[in-house]
């Protein structure tokens, strides 16, 4: 089976310093570029967070400070990762959670735009816990007959990724080969911003999600607390989350200089 793609699907995969979105680093990324007609572009990069790798990190990827210490950072690769991925959807395992919102904030930190949110996003493990519940390497070997070698691996892991995405698209018949449906699919929530602070309400109104002002719209939030807005600059929050904040604040406020 061949992926129906109207554009390059790109598959990634990072591994990081931790899973902290707005303190975490990058120490290395691996992406698989699928092609409409099939062509397919691997690549595996190494990165030098610019911080100390935990132990406990390098203990799940086995990359250490020594292993990076010589190699780019990711403002010194930014803007050619950035031309690798330019009119590319992505994929990735639970990457809507994690791979995405912190590769944004990457190149936010690095100063370059791709606009990631006009791309589209397929999560192969919201497709896989919606029809079975399980892990990648459980996913592996349920979809494809293998035992996942190297795991956690970026590498190893993403190509296992796109292994099981293509399997599954061979036993869902309900799984339509498009990148709008899988996208679609594998999107528990209607974000705003990728960590998902901010969502989207059945109107297509932007709506706190978290705290004390969960689920009301942010115009309202923003217009009735006065402090809220600074209170979320300085929080420890992503640059993708405060850069959203700002956006709906903007805009309101022209709303009411018109």
């Amino acid at each position: 089976m061949y992926l129906n793609l109207k554009k390059p699907l790109v598959f990634f995969d990072l591994e990081t310093t931790g899973i902290n979105i707005s303190k975490d680093r990058i120490v290395e990324i691996s992406f698989i570029k699928v092609y409409p007609d099939g062509k397919e572009d691997a690549k595996t990069r190494r990165i030098n967070p610019g911080i100390p790798i935990p132990p406990e990190a390098t203990a799940i990827h086995g990359i250490s400070d020594e292993d990076v210490k010589d190699c780019p950072t990711f403002r010194e690769i930014a803007k050619s990762l950035a031309s690798q991925l330019e009119g590319c959807d992505l994929a990735g395992y639970n990457s809507n959670r994690f791979d995405i919102p912190l590769l944004a904030e990457e190149f936010l930190r690095a100063e370059v735009d791709i606009e990631l949110n006009l791309r589209k996003f397929v999560d192969v493990q919201t497709i896989f816990h919606k029809k079975e519940l399980r892990t990648l390497e459980a996913a592996y070997k349920f979809y494809c007959e293998k035992t996942l070698e190297n795991a956690h691996s970026a590498e190893a892991d993403i190509r296992a990724t796109y292994e099981v995405l293509m399997a599954q698209l061979d036993k869902y018949p309900d799984l339509q080969n498009d990148i709008d449906f899988l996208s679609s699919y594998s999107c528990y929530t209607n974000n705003v911003d990728f960590a998902g602070r901010i969502i989207y309400n059945d109107k297509g109104e932007e709506v706190v999600n978290f705290g004390k002002h969960k689920g009301r719209l942010v115009e309202d939030v923003l217009r009735t607390d006065l402090g809220y807005y600074d209170w979320v600059m300085k929080g420890d929050f992503a640059l993708n989350t405060k850069q959203a904040f700002t956006r709906i604040k903007l805009r309101s406020r022209n709303k009411v200089e018109r």
